[in-house]
């Protein structure tokens, strides 16, 4: 898995997390941590799309 996918999907995780914090005290601040979810979530799946495309890319290159 590529580092900045995983990167990506980490911080996915962290903010649905704090969404969920946030939410649950009454905060309405959870609807940033949401909108930061999407962006990185969407971030991790660019990242994995783009590494595929460059292995079969590479794959159809050599053979």
């Amino acid at each position: 898995m590529p580092r900045l996918a995983l990167y990506a999907l980490t911080v996915c995780a962290l903010a649905v997390a704090a969404a969920v914090v946030s939410f649950a005290r009454g905060n309405w601040i959870g609807v940033v941590w949401v909108l930061l979810a999407g962006l990185s979530s969407n971030m991790a799946w660019y990242y994995l799309r783009r590494a595929k495309a460059q292995r079969d890319a590479a794959r159809t290159a050599t053979g």
